[in-house]
C-alpha cells in the first residue's frame, strides 16, 4: 500500500469526477493524432473537468477552470505577443491543460507558446496528425458523464446501505464494514485528537496502515494524496472526529463522495446514540479490551490497534484491572485525576476492566491502591478492584485481564470487610471453586450436601448458613450482621444442622458444607 505525507480536507458537497491529463492522452482517439507533451509535464494528473473548442484570442474569460482547450491557433499565427497572452489567460482560468493541433497556422510547435506555457506549468500538447477535435470532445465527454453516473449511483447505494443499517440498530462497527466492502480499502475512524476510534477493512491491509499511525496522524492536517480521503465528522457547529479512507483506488472525485455520504451517516449514527448507547470512545475500548481478554485474536496482532488507540505501549508496565459495579465514566475520571493511563471499559456483567499502562519506573502496587481508595467512597464503601499480577510483555496482557476477571468472579457475594484490592492470592479456596462451578460433579455435590435447605426454600436460613461460615462461625458477628439476638441465631444454627443432618462444630462436616455452599453461590451467580 502506498501512503502519502499528506492530507487535504474533504469539501461536503460532492465533486464533478474527472479525468487527468494524462489519462486523456491515453486515449486511442488522442492517440491517433501523435499527441507530444512539450511543456509542463509536471502538470499531466490535473483533473479535466471538461472539454473546450475555442480559436478566441481571449478564451479564458469563458473557463471556470479545470477545461482542457482545444485550438488549431489560426488566431494566434505571426503574433508572439498574442500567443504569449493566451498562454498567460489559460493559466489565470486554471485550465487543466490546453492542446494545439499542428497544421497550416502552426507547421511546428510555437516556441513562444511553449516557453511561456513552461514558465507557468500549463501542460501544452501538440498533434502531429490531423484529428477532428469534436471525435475527442464526445470521447471525453461521455467518459465523464458515464462516470458521474457511476459515483451518483454509488453514492445512493452507500446511502441506501447505510441508512437501513442504522435504522435496524446496527452497530458502529457494522457501518464501518458497509464502508471498507464500498470503498475496497481500509477505513480508520478517529477523534479530533487523532486517536482511532474504529477500523474496517481487510486485517492485514488495516494493521499496515496502524503500524504506521504516528507517522501519519501528524501529518493528517494536509492534503490528500494516493487514495487517501478524508471526511471531516461533527454536528450542531462543532466537529469530534474524521473518517478516513486509506488507499482509495477509485477515482479521487468518487472517493470523496463516498466519504462524504460515510460521514453524513456516522454522524446520524452518533446524534442517535447508535446501538449500545455507549459513546464511540467507549465502544474501542471495549472492542479492544474484549479482544484482549478473549484470546481470540493474538496479543501481539492487537497491539497496533491499541498504540492508535492512545495507548502506551513501549517499555511500559500493564496493571489489568476489573472493577465490578464502577461506571466507566467514573473510573476515567479517576484514572485523569491520579494522572494515569489506561483503557476502560464496562464488560457484559456490569463489572468494568481497566487495563493501566504504566511507566517502568512507576510503582504499580501502590498506585493501583490509590486507586482503589479513591473508588471508595461514603456511597461506596465496599467498593473492590480485582488486580491482577503486573505485566511487562504485552503478550501476557491477556492473561492478566483473565485472571483480574476470575478474581473479580471469585470475590463477588463474599463476606463483608473485603481489602480495597483484591488479587489471585487473596481469594484461597472460593477462587478455586469458582473455576470449577460448572463442573457436573461439583454441581452434584453441592445439591447433595445443601438439599436440606435448597428443597425446603429454606432462604433466610441459607442466608445464615452463608454469614456464619464466611465470618470463621463467628457467633456474635453472624448474629450482628443478620440483626437477631443471640438466642435467636442459636435456634435458626440448630434447624440448619436439623436439616442437613450435620454438626456444625465439626471443622470437616463444616468445610464440606462451606465448599458445596460456594459452589451453589457460584453457579447462581
Amino acid at each position: 500500500m502506498t501512503m502519502t505525507s499528506e492530507f487535504r480536507h474533504t469539501s461536503w458537497g460532492p465533486e464533478e469526477p474527472a479525468l487527468s491529463v494524462r489519462q486523456v492522452l491515453t486515449l486511442e482517439r488522442v492517440l491517433a493524432g501523435e499527441p507530444e507533451v512539450v511543456a509542463g509535464a509536471d502538470g499531466l494528473d490535473r483533473a479535466v473537468r471538461w472539454v473546450h473548442v475555442a480559436e478566441a484570442a481571449d478564451v479564458g474569460v469563458m473557463l471556470t477552470g479545470g477545461e482542457m482547450v482545444l485550438t488549431t491557433g489560426v488566431l494566434l499565427a505571426g503574433d508572439e505577443a498574442k500567443q504569449a497572452a493566451y498562454i498567460q489567460s489559460l493559466h489565470r482560468a486554471e485550465a487543466a491543460a490546453v492542446v494545439l493541433g499542428l497544421g497550416r497556422a502552426f507547421p511546428t510547435p510555437p516556441e513562444v507558446m511553449r516557453r511561456a506555457a513552461e514558465r507557468c506549468g500549463l501542460p501544452l500538447v501538440v498533434l502531429h496528425r490531423p484529428f477532428p477535435f469534436a471525435e475527442l470532445t464526445e470521447e471525453v465527454q461521455s467518459r465523464l458523464v458515464r462516470a458521474k453516473f457511476a459515483a451518483v449511483s454509488l453514492s445512493e447505494a452507500v446511502r441506501t446501505s447505510l441508512t437501513a443499517l442504522i435504522t435496524s440498530g446496527a452497530p458502529l462497527q457494522r457501518l464501518l464494514d458497509e464502508v471498507a466492502q464500498h470503498s475496497g480499502c481500509p477505513v480508520v475512524l478517529t477523534n479530533l485528537a487523532h486517536r482511532v476510534l474504529a477500523t474496517a477493512g481487510e486485517r492485514s491491509a488495516v494493521d499496515d496502515v496502524l503500524r504506521d499511525w504516528e507517522r501519519i496522524a501528524r501529518q493528517a492536517g494536509g492534503s490528500e494524496g494516493d487514495g487517501w480521503v478524508r471526511a471531516e465528522l461533527g454536528g450542531r457547529g462543532e466537529r469530534w472526529g474524521r473518517l478516513l479512507l486509506c488507499g482509495y483506488r477509485g477515482d479521487s472525485a468518487t472517493g470523496r463522495l463516498l466519504a462524504d455520504r460515510a460521514a453524513e451517516a456516522l454522524v446520524l449514527h452518533r446524534m442517535l446514540g447508535g446501538a449500545s448507547g455507549r459513546t464511540w470512545e467507549e465502544q474501542s475500548a471495549h472492542g479492544l479490551l474484549t479482544d484482549l481478554a478473549s484470546g481470540t485474536v493474538p496479543a501481539r496482532h492487537l497491539l497496533p490497534r491499541a498504540r492508535a488507540a492512545g495507548l502506551p505501549v513501549n517499555r511500559r508496565t500493564f496493571v489489568p484491572l476489573v472493577v465490578p459495579g464502577a461506571e466507566p465514566e467514573r473510573l476515567d475520571r479517576v484514572l485523569r485525576t491520579l494522572g494515569l493511563t489506561g483503557l476502560v471499559a464496562e464488560l457484559a456483567d456490569g463489572a468494568t476492566a481497566v487495563l493501566l499502562s504504566l511507566a517502568r519506573d512507576q510503582d504499580a502496587e501502590a498506585l493501583t491502591g490509590r486507586l482503589a481508595a479513591r473508588l471508595r467512597t461514603p456511597e461506596l464503601p465496599d467498593a473492590v478492584v480485582a488486580a491482577a499480577d503486573p505485566r511487562t510483555c504485552w503478550d501476557d496482557v491477556p492473561a492478566g485481564l483473565r485472571e483480574a476477571r476470575h478474581v473479580a468472579d471469585a470475590v463477588a457475594g463474599a463476606a463483608l470487610d473485603r481489602p480495597a484490592v483484591v488479587r489471585l492470592r487473596d481469594v484461597h479456596l472460593r477462587g478455586l471453586i469458582r473455576l470449577l462451578r460448572d463442573d457436573p460433579q461439583v454441581q452434584s455435590f453441592a445439591e447433595r450436601e445443601l438439599d436440606g435447605l435448597l428443597c425446603g426454600g429454606e432462604g433466610e436460613l441459607l442466608d445464615v448458613l452463608r454469614t456464619y461460615l464466611a465470618t470463621g462461625r463467628n457467633k456474635s458477628r453472624t448474629a450482628q450482621l443478620h440483626h437477631v439476638s443471640r438466642p435467636a441465631l442459636y435456634r435458626r444454627l440448630e434447624a440448619i444442622q436439623a436439616r442437613l443432618g450435620i454438626d456444625l462444630d465439626d471443622f470437616e462436616q463444616a468445610a464440606s458444607v462451606h465448599i458445596a455452599l460456594l459452589a451453589h453461590d457460584a453457579q447462581q451467580g
